[in-house]
């Protein structure tokens, strides 16, 4: 599927200047609605000047409106005299200068809330080295003090969904190894404690209520 020039631009823009569902943006622009959402929220692609797709010709006003009277319509992109880049290679990921500092908590939020994600695609996701993840996974890494877990879609490193197919991924290859294995899903449930027998009641002698007699050593007369 094409995809507009710079698509996170593209969905600024859509976002702040149409009244199109998050799911149709997110498809026209190759994101997430989720990620969508998070731009409408102010929380992702932060700091994006959005880019109007119409005056660069991928889109037409009629075409906008069209789509916005029917939620269940997609928007169609226009044959574009600029020539469209071309997809990446397979390789390592770039990541922008700016971002570069908030890597280190993406490979803590993976480490923490993925841990099935092998090193390799992580490697791969977030444009990152074996050592550095070992170093934030032992915490030998020089700045282990101040790493922070970060969602990286969230800090604008990668896509929701170059994140799902990561984890989609790693998840099939555990189920994978798992059935080969023999090996269970889960742990198993640990035993439940024997219970513990009851105590014996301790029989406790009654005292006697004290009277005159027992404390005076007076008898009583007949």
């Amino acid at each position: 599927m094409r995809l507009p020039l710079m698509p996170k631009a593209t969905a600024v823009w859509l976002v702040e200047n149409t009244s199109l569902t998050f799911e149709q943006i997110a498809e026209f622009c190759g994101l997430h609605p989720l990620e969508v959402k998070g731009i409408a929220d102010g929380e992702v692609a932060t700091g994006i000047v959005g880019l109007d797709p119409v005056a660069s010709g991928q889109l037409t006003r009629d075409e906008i409106e069209r789509c916005t009277k029917d939620a269940s319509a997609r928007l169609k992109l226009e044959d574009s005299p600029v020539p469209m880049p071309k997809p990446r290679g397979r390789g390592a990921r770039y990541t922008p200068v700016s971002k570069r500092q908030d890597r280190p908590d993406a490979i803590a939020w993976i480490l923490k809330f993925h841990p099935e994600i092998s090193d390799a695609q992580i490697q791969k996701l977030l444009g990152t080295t074996k050592a550095t993840i070992a170093a934030i996974r032992d915490r030998s890494h020089w700045n282990a003090q101040n790493i922070k877990p970060r969602d990286p879609v969230g800090v604008g490193i990668c896509s929701q969904i170059e994140l799902d197919k990561a984890v989609a991924k790693a998840q099939a290859r555990k189920r994978q190894h798992e059935a080969a294995s023999g090996e269970p899903a889960s742990p198993p449930p640990a035993p439940e404690p024997e219970p513990m027998p009851e105590p014996e009641p301790i029989s406790r002698k009654i005292e006697e209520v004290p009277t005159a007699e027992s404390v005076f050593g007076v008898r009583k007369s007949d």
